[in-house]
């Protein structure tokens, strides 16, 4: 069987990345363009900054990638862009620039959804196999999705306010961390001790989550500290949010589990990189004997390896899009 090379392109943040992917398994070749070291002046991604750094990168980014790769377009079987959802200008530098690819070179142009690619970066890790469950963790998404094959997707639960890595974030600016917060809180709570109260959100049988009211209770405890004058333990606050966020997670994706009798489970998105649910999720799947995917921290944040490999999957899925596919600032996966 002759082999299929994808080539992803992702910029729904401020990462401008290209990769080509053979079989959907095997990484030939990837290109970030990082834009940390600009927003972190902002304490956050400001979307006309991260636009510009696209235009400026996304030509750079392509030719370095087929250089790594010494490959040409004419080696390429289709391109794979994501086309949402996430910063509608950043998202349009990418598909303008794979559209224009595709027209070029005659390429069939696959449209990736950006958790589709997420939950397949584990298949750069190991073989999914059906039916599982995909833990999304990121910094605008906190869900369950069931799988039952390739490209089958069906929504089990959601947050219902903030997504598990807003919150992260927002409680490391209060906690006084630089911009991205969400790792170095994360860091802070493994050298910290839980002395902090806060309350567990959404105690139910659903699937769904809330961390809304968890991040309003930091704020609000860190407030009345000043308040009284007291110093705030960072370290400890850290471990105290980290533990109730984690446990709120574990114990939907634990019902999830046993209620579909799952024996297979990934986790994805960028939250998947946190070490605290690392380790909580493989205490979960030890007592639950419960297969784990988590793909290494590199395949965690945006890249374009994760959108090629996904891209393979729904090109054999038969999926296309012409040169009038648009960009999507809010897209659902299912």
């Amino acid at each position: 069987m002759k082999d299929t090379y994808i080539l992803g392109i992702e910029s729904s943040c401020d990462e401008t990345s290209a990769s080509i992917v053979k079989n959907g398994t095997e990484e030939i070749a990837t290109v970030i363009s990082s834009q940390i070291d600009i927003h972190k002046n902002y304490g956050g991604v400001v979307p006309e900054i991260a636009s510009r750094q696209h235009v400026k990168n996304i030509t750079i980014v392509l030719e370095e990638c087929l250089k790594q790769a010494n490959m040409t377009m004419d080696d390429i079987d289709a391109i794979a862009i994501t086309y949402g959802p996430g910063l509608i200008g950043s998202l349009l530098i990418g598909l303008e620039a794979a559209k224009t690819l595709s027209f070029i070179y005659d390429k069939p142009l696959i449209p990736v959804h950006h958790i589709a690619g997420h939950i397949y970066a584990n298949s750069l890790v190991k073989e999914m196999k059906f039916p599982l469950l995909a833990l999304v963790v990121s910094g605008g998404h906190t869900e369950i999705i069931e799988m039952t094959g390739h490209y089958k997707f069906n929504k089990l639960g959601g947050t219902l306010d903030d997504a598990i890595g807003e919150c992260y974030d927002k409680v490391a600016r209060v906690i006084g961390l630089p911009y991205p917060g969400g790792p170095k809180l994360d860091k802070l709570a493994a050298i910290g001790e839980k002395t902090y109260k806060l309350p567990v959100p959404l105690q139910d049988d659903s699937y769904n989550f809330s961390f809304s009211g968890l991040k309003s209770a930091v704020i609000n405890l860190a407030h009345n500290e000043e308040q009284r004058g007291s110093e705030l333990n960072k370290e400890n606050l850290a471990a105290s949010f980290q533990d109730v966020a984690i446990q709120s997670i574990i114990t939907k994706i634990k019902k999830a589990i046993i209620d579909k009798n799952i024996k297979s489970v990934i986790v994805a998105g960028g939250v998947a990189a946190n070490q605290g649910l690392r380790n909580a999720m493989e205490n979960l799947v030890t007592e639950l004997n419960v297969e784990l995917s988590i793909p290494p921290i590199k395949y965690c944040t945006d890249n374009a390896t994760m959108v090629a490999a996904a891209g393979y999957y729904a090109y054999l899925d038969g999926r296309r899009a012409d040169l009038t596919l648009n960009s999507k600032s809010q897209d659902k996966l299912c």
